[in-house]
């Protein structure tokens, strides 16, 4: 779903044949957003692109699609989709296409100017602002952004009563980012609300998306002491609660050795640029703890322009980069690891970026990618990359662990529902997707909390809880953080962390709560109920937990520009967990099966699996935040992985 701009006057206006039917509210905004001003109404001579997204077919079975592949106690379990499968499951119906073309026709659109978009998912054709207003039950107005970036909107707008039920939405309309609101208004009964949602584009502004890389960040890994001696570390277990290392994490999870590197299977890291690593790092790393695999690199997918750049040398730079690469592949050798590097050095790239590299129908599903948001390719900055916006041409692998994250509260609904149903459907062709939840607790990136009466961040010491994104979305696996013990072994229970940071989790503002995960959560709910009303989180009891799983997050030994240091953060949880289960997914593909795909519902099902974890929080907001306690929590999930037990039961299912 996008939106654009601009038309023709009052004559014009009188000119459109009265279209028939009971016009009915279809969107409406119930605020101007942070940062923007109305400025003016548009002169009715005025041009523009209009936008029609149209509905897709069977988005209501999309979760039910994903469960029956997913789900270990499904006959399909397994028989994941081919892309075309995909494709034409969720195309618009041709009675979708036939009513609103007929619509617009009726209203006085001549039938050339409407053409179907090559996705088929939208309508698009050339109106004036006089033309759109009248079409619409409208009035367009011209806002300004307290960058200077303009936009056109209006406040709500009104379709045929029959043709509703077929149309998405409409841009430009109500939505200053091109995704500023929540995909309908609650006077929509189609999209049904299972909680209060985020403050609707009270946090959002421009470039968020594609800023993801940038330096300072607040999902990035945390530094602690540098430039630390490492002689002994190599095999070493005394030491683990102090310095975590590869063999560290293979006895924290019985991580067996991996003898082979099946050809069907796979492992992508993601980084975005100007995040890079230094393969200078890699070989020091791998010359005190992987000796073999000096000069290794990995398998490099320049996504838009993506380069690992190494003109800015720094742990701001090169940190995230190296720790996922170091421990990613470190864990899962001889197996190949893929880096898909996104995003070139003046526009950077955002998650939808990536997704569209990988899967060229979702360029342009439900309207395509946001400008203000995502990078737009070719860049028209002077210096960037100046190829094609990549659409498709990378295959995804199997596992896909990404150790970056946004607030929920960063960007609209809409934005986070086009890309969280990406997912699912991805999951559907048997991709894995992991991401970190997040540093500081219950707080958002860098300790922002959310004020309840503004919908505004505040500086972190009170207001409302702030969950991060991806990790909110029921459809991918969302990774926290635990750590050793002070003065524990590593064949003691871990904690969850507590340590430089605090594990993200809580409860979504946006999600429904996910069927698979709906008994493990009710369960924490009843036996362990929050100290906290709805001044501080959404305690609806409806809404997606998180984090899922979590892995260690605390003193991992990395080599960063020529020395080694201390990281933190579940920048380090994310792609060891991802490691555990490409190491799953190899052994499932020495015996013929497929990928293990989606596998949050097999997890949730067999939480015996992995290793509960049962003290420390998650403090944040000037609260102590959750509690980890037993079964699933919001700060630890159902806690960390035991390897040779997700062997035993993912080469049980078929």
């Amino acid at each position: 779903m996008r939106y654009s701009l601009l038309a023709f006057g009052a004559l014009a206006a009188s000119a459109l044949a009265a279209p028939s039917g009971k016009y009915v509210l279809h969107e409406k905004r119930s605020r101007t957003p942070q940062g923007w001003w109305q400025t003016a109404e548009l002169q009715g001579s005025d041009r523009m692109p209009m936008k029609i997204a149209l509905t897709q077919s069977n988005m209501d079975k999309l979760e039910d699609y994903l469960m029956e592949v997913s789900h270990p106690t499904s006959e399909k379990y397994g028989q994941h989709w081919t892309a075309k499968q995909v494709a034409d499951t969720f195309a618009p119906s041709k009675e979708t296409v036939d009513t609103v073309r007929d619509w617009l026709v009726s209203s006085g659109i001549e039938a050339e100017r409407i053409s179907q978009s090559q996705s088929l998912g939208w309508l698009q054709l050339e109106v004036t602002v006089a033309e759109a207003e009248a079409l619409l039950k409208t009035k367009y107005h011209k806002y300004v952004h307290k960058t200077g970036k303009p936009h056109i909107s209006c406040s709500e707008y009104h379709v045929p009563e029959h043709v509703r039920e077929h149309v998405d939405f409409i841009t430009p309309t109500v939505h200053f980012d091109a995704k500023l609101s929540p995909p309908k208004d609650d006077v929509n009964p189609k999209i049904k609300r299972s909680g209060p949602t985020a403050a609707e584009g009270t946090n959002v502004s421009p470039g968020k998306g594609k800023a993801i890389g940038s330096p300072g960040s607040g999902s990035l890994p945390k530094l602690g002491a540098a430039d630390i001696n490492i002689f002994g570390f190599g095999a070493d277990l005394s030491t683990c609660n102090q310095f975590i290392t590869p063999d560290c994490l293979r006895a924290l999870y019985d991580i067996p050795p991996v003898l082979t590197s099946n050809p069907k299977n796979s492992y992508g890291i993601v980084e975005y640029t100007p995040q890079a690593y230094l393969q200078s790092d890699l070989n020091l790393f791998f010359a005190n703890f992987s000796k073999f695999q000096v000069q290794k690199t990995p398998i490099f997918d320049s996504i838009d322009g993506g380069v690992d750049q190494t003109t800015d040398q720094s742990f701001d730079y090169n940190g995230e980069s190296d720790l996922d690469l170091e421990y990613a592949m470190t864990l899962v050798n001889p197996i190949k690891v893929t880096l898909y590097q996104t995003g070139d050095l003046v526009e950077g790239a955002s998650f939808n970026n990536f997704l569209d590299a990988i899967d060229g129908s979702y360029c342009t599903f439900d309207g395509g990618d946001d400008p203000t948001q995502d990078a737009v390719y070719p860049d028209p900055f002077p210096g960037g990359y100046k190829g094609p916006e990549n659409c498709g041409g990378f295959a995804a692998t199997k596992v896909i662990s990404t150790s970056y994250a946004y607030n929920e509260a960063d960007l609209t609904p809409f934005y986070e529902m086009r890309q969280c149903n990406e997912y699912a459907k991805l999951g559907m062709l048997g991709t894995t997707f992991l991401y970190s939840s997040g540093d500081y607790g219950v707080a958002g990136n860098g300790g922002q909390c959310i004020d309840p009466t503004t919908g505004q961040y505040n500086n972190g010491t009170s207001g409302k809880f702030n969950p991060s994104f991806p990790g909110t979305c029921p459809y991918i696996l969302s990774v926290g953080a635990t750590q050793i013990k002070p003065g524990a072994s590593v064949t003691q229970p871990e904690e969850a962390c507590e340590t430089v940071i605090f594990s993200g989790g809580g409860f979504s503002n946006v999600f429904p709560m996910p069927s698979y995960q709906a008994a493990a959560v009710q369960e924490f709910f009843t036996n362990h109920p929050p100290p906290y009303g709805a001044d501080r989180y959404n305690n609806s009891r409806m809404t997606r937990g998180f984090p899922d799983v979590s892995a260690n997050g605390a003193n991992y030994v990395i080599a960063i520009d020529g020395t080694f240091s201390l990281v933190y953060g579940t920048s380090a949880s994310s792609p060891t967990f991802g490691s555990v289960l490409t190491i799953v997914n190899e052994a499932r593909a020495d015996i013929g099966k497929g990928s293990i795909g989606f596998v949050n519902p097999a997890l949730y099902a067999h939480p015996y699996v992995l290793n509960d974890i049962t003290s420390g929080g998650n403090m944040g907001c000037g609260t102590p935040g959750f509690t980890a306690t037993t079964g699933w929590d919001p700060v630890t999930g159902l806690g960390t992985p035991n390897t040779l037990k997700l062997i035993e039961l993912f080469l049980l299912l078929p």
